[in-house]
């Protein structure tokens, strides 16, 4: 399966998410992606610690705005990454037609979840960056792999 639309989905859309969309952005140009969330903050931009601990390491989240997954952002997706284990489990509950296209982001770099570190101290975010880089990383080698 050709693999041309991304959409990584956490709870806000504020940290997680934005953070995902611009790193795979950054390694997978001709591949769109694209973010929102389960229980969006619907019309806010990123949390502004994530924007400085993203800006620090060269990845702006300048313009994101938040926006709520729902069944039209899925069917626009070729492949859904979820932050945490319990976001699988509520999209294919939801939606069982894309079980076989919801993975997690960090599938290939632990597999367990990414937490949120919104409202989370400034270290927190920086830990979360580094699971987030390494783990967009990783698809990025796969997809292009597969490309």
């Amino acid at each position: 399966m050709n693999i041309n639309s991304v959409l990584v989905v956490c709870v806000g859309n504020v940290c997680r998410s934005p953070l995902g969309e611009r790193l795979l952005r950054q390694h997978l140009p001709g591949i769109e992606i694209s973010s929102a969330g389960l229980g969006a903050l619907v019309g806010k931009g990123a949390d502004e610690t994530a924007s400085k601990v993203a800006s620090a390491r060269g990845v702006s989240l300048e313009g994101h705005v938040a926006r709520q997954f729902d069944e039209d952002l899925a069917a626009g997706a070729d492949l859904i990454l979820v932050l945490e284990p319990g976001h699988r489990r509520d999209i294919v509950a939801r939606s069982p037609h894309l079980a076989g296209r919801v993975l997690l982001f960090d599938q290939w770099t632990g597999g367990t979840g990414i937490a949120d570190p919104y409202r989370r101290s400034q270290d927190f975010h920086e830990a979360v960056f580094d699971k987030m880089d390494k783990a967009a990383s990783a698809w990025a080698k796969r997809l292009t792999n597969a490309r």
